[in-house]
């Protein structure tokens, strides 16, 4: 037995090479059924978001979240200060990591985000004393309006293809960018200036998933934008007319997780009662509302001194957004150089969304010494990816050498430009390629 058939007979465990196939089966193809396992914990665009000034976090995430003023950023009127925000994404808990960010104008307790030249050219600010205090622009100014719209449409030619950025909210308008002054509502935005910030984005990021606090009024009749819920699970179904979930049901936006991104944030400081003694209720809201992420405050900022914690923070983030795993693949025990070699894919996804982005689904040959001898690009659109069976077919074009090679598969991040997304499968995997079975290519 040569080096590669003693590989693939400890590779496939539950593969089959037909050559004598049954109806349906051409002759010489071979069945992969590779075992199912828990899925990684650290895919990307899923799971946990912590803060990057957090302190210590103990368990495996793929992003982090970024709060920023509008002061920060512009400090100068059309002087952007985007490079100098960036740097900081690198620190050691950021390092890596894709980013959520959301802008802020009014974060109680905090120094105001209004940019001083837009105070000074005359938009007026209210004190109050909620929350730990602060100061509440005039939303509805003209001036505000507009220089918002010139602020994210700045904010739009930076990061709508920024690879590294994987959502964005809205923020801007309310305490803490999250669309609400409550319990001083006199103090918010009207429904005229609402529409213009959510226009204003939707020009300015049309290949990003955006993501705002509330569906209501001209947010809720828009089928393109995501939603996040910051009480999580406390209030994203509590029975009231105010919880999140009720307002998507109203605005008939229950579905809009096929499209459209949903998470937010964990009641801060609850992490062990919504894993402990309330985690059926933290398991459904997260079924119900089709969570793909869960940030700034999340359970992986707390020290897990149980099992049943740790175990109930890793059910959550392998249910939460995609989990992709692959139940068969079917293809030609040997094909020839420069043609054809038709590949199936059936697999399932078991998480509770779709992943959100085009990235590009690939095959390769990797030869005898790991290096990667050709690649192929499908078409599939991993968009449409949503929980359940699914099934792909591929003609892979065979540029390679005669001999043998690993047949990989690869999920391609296009920040990082290598595959990034593991399976739920027990399969080595090699610089990033799940290595699924091998194949013979021939003169």
């Amino acid at each position: 037995m040569n080096h590669f058939s003693s590989l693939i007979a400890k590779l496939l465990v539950g593969a089959v090479v037909l050559a004598m196939p049954p109806a349906g089966l051409t002759a010489q193809e071979v069945v992969v059924r590779p075992q199912p396992m828990p899925g990684p914990l650290g895919n990307p665009l899923k799971g946990w978001c912590p803060y990057t000034n957090a302190g210590e976090i103990y368990q495996p995430y793929s992003m982090v979240f970024q709060y920023v003023s509008w002061r920060e950023l512009e400090p100068v009127e059309d002087d952007f200060r985007f490079d100098e925000w960036e740097r900081g994404w690198d620190s050691e808990l950021g390092k890596d990591k894709h980013v959520i960010f959301r802008v802020f104008v009014d974060y109680p307790s905090k120094p105001s985000g209004l940019p001083d030249w837009l105070r000074q050219s005359g938009v007026k600010e209210t004190a109050y004393k909620d929350y730990g205090g602060g100061k509440s622009p005039d939303y509805n100014d003209p001036k505000m309006v507009a220089a918002m719209e010139r602020f994210i449409a700045a904010l739009g030619k930076r990061y709508n293809n920024h690879p590294r950025v994987a959502f964005v909210q809205l923020g801007l308008l309310g305490f803490w960018g999250e669309w609400h002054t409550y319990p001083r509502d006199e103090l918010y935005a009207t429904a005229v200036t609402e529409r213009r910030v959510i226009d204003a984005y939707r020009k300015a990021f049309p290949d990003k998933s955006l993501m705002v606090r509330y569906a209501r009024d001209y947010a809720g009749k828009q089928d393109w934008i995501g939603f996040h819920d910051d009480m999580f699970p406390e209030d994203t179904d509590n029975g009231f007319d105010w919880g999140f979930l009720a307002g998507v049901r109203r605005e008939n936006r229950m579905d809009n997780w096929k499209i459209a991104v949903v998470g937010g944030e964990m009641v801060p400081g609850k992490a062990r009662q919504w894993l402990g003694t309330d985690f059926d209720t933290t398991w459904a809201m997260l079924n119900r509302a089709h969570f793909t992420w869960i940030g700034p405050y999340c359970p992986a900022l707390t020290n897990p001194k149980d099992e049943a914690f740790r175990q109930r923070s890793e059910d959550l983030v392998r249910k939460m957004g995609y989990e992709f795993q692959i139940t068969e693949l079917t293809h030609p025990v040997e094909a020839k150089v420069g043609q054809s070699a038709r590949l199936s894919l059936k697999a399932q996804n078991t998480g509770v969304a779709p992943f959100y982005y085009p990235w590009s689904v690939e095959w390769a040959l990797i030869d005898s010494k790991g290096k990667v001898a050709a690649t192929h690009k499908t078409d599939w659109d991993i968009r449409t990816w949503q929980p359940g069976d699914f099934v792909e077919v591929a003609d892979l074009l065979l540029n390679a050498p005669p001999g043998y090679y690993r047949l990989a598969i690869g999920i391609r991040d296009p920040w990082k430009n290598r595959p990034a997304i593991a399976f739920a499968n027990d399969l080595p995997v090699a610089d990033g390629w799940t290595i699924l079975s091998q194949i013979q290519v021939v003169q």
